[in-house]
């Protein structure tokens, strides 16, 4: 992967003064809820910066790897999880890929999306459209996929992510997604919120907390002014009595090289490598869907990777 440089000098000066991006655990209430919170700023600016991304773009993809991000907290070790949305609406579709570890990747299907007016309100909604959301866990060790899959009945990736949740895996839960943006348009601060009732528990509390959740401060506003996720849980939900468990990275990440695509082209039937060899295009680049990084081959790099198959 090939990390593109992020040029806005105030916004390097900003990011400088915030703690690293971190996915924290905890549980609430006696262990009857756990709650996973997620301080991004760093990684969707990053992937802002890759993909080359507006406002627009930059909140729908971003929402993408916050949901992405937490989703990676229920899976552990080697597994990974993907998100995918496909939808009627401008947008298309978002497809997102996180790992237990940390690291997230992913694209928009249509870019930029395209828009009959100037944005009103951060509301989504009529840019998705009638469509699906599915989520595939990938296990370690296990040959099929785990997959569930939802109608879209909200327009919005956190509260779509929630009624998966209560739908497909039976467990009632609250989503939140933030992404802060300042008046020219720069992510100032982006978090992300996943509080899941446990095995055994009653609904009453979760519900209490998602009453709390709904009139809790912005938390992309609260991580831009320097504070931590962790803080954000305990100032938030004091009341539960918050019991911090874990702590680990979470990155914008993808495990595309040159190498992996010189294997892609000498994998080629043996017609498109010729086709490649006797027409080109001289160079020949290639770019990675989930990252936006391009690999250049020249023409002599080209004949000796495909020259004598």
């Amino acid at each position: 992967m090939k990390k593109k440089p992020i040029v806005d000098k105030e916004l390097l000066s900003h990011l400088e003064k915030l703690p690293e991006d971190k996915r924290e655990v905890f549980l609430l209430s006696d262990g009857s809820v756990r709650a996973v919170a997620l301080q991004g700023t760093h990684t969707i600016n990053q992937m802002r910066a890759n993909h080359e991304l507006g406002i627009l773009e930059t909140l729908v993809l971003g929402h993408g790897y916050l949901a992405a991000g937490l989703l990676a907290s229920t899976v552990k070790g080697d597994d990974r999880v993907q998100l995918t949305i496909e939808c009627g609406g401008p947008i298309k579709g978002v497809y997102v890929e996180a790992w237990a570890i940390g690291a997230v990747r992913g694209y928009l299907q249509e870019v930029p999306i395209q828009v009959d007016k100037p944005l009103e309100s951060f509301d989504l909604s009529p840019f998705f459209g009638p469509g699906f959301l599915t989520v595939t866990k990938l296990l370690e060790g296990k040959k099929t996929p785990f997959s569930g899959q939802i109608m879209l009945q909200h327009g919005s990736i956190a509260k779509d992510l929630a009624e998966y949740f209560l739908t497909s895996e039976q467990t009632p839960a609250v989503v939140s997604l933030s992404i802060q943006f300042d008046r020219e348009g720069r992510v100032i601060g982006s978090g992300a919120l996943f509080l899941q009732n446990l095995p055994g528990s009653d609904n009453a509390t979760l519900e209490e907390i998602e009453m709390m959740a709904t009139s809790m401060p912005s938390m992309g506003k609260y991580l831009s002014e320097g504070k931590n996720s962790k803080e954000f849980v305990e100032e938030v939900f004091a009341k539960f009595s918050p019991q911090y468990l874990e702590s680990q990275p979470y990155g914008f990440s993808c495990p595309c090289d040159r190498k992996r695509y010189g294997e892609y082209l000498q994998s080629l039937p043996l017609e498109e490598r010729q086709s490649i060899l006797e027409e080109g295009p001289f160079p020949l680049e290639l770019q990675c869907f989930n990252c936006s990084a391009t690999y250049s081959f020249s023409k002599d790099e080209l004949q000796s990777l495909l020259g004598s198959l």
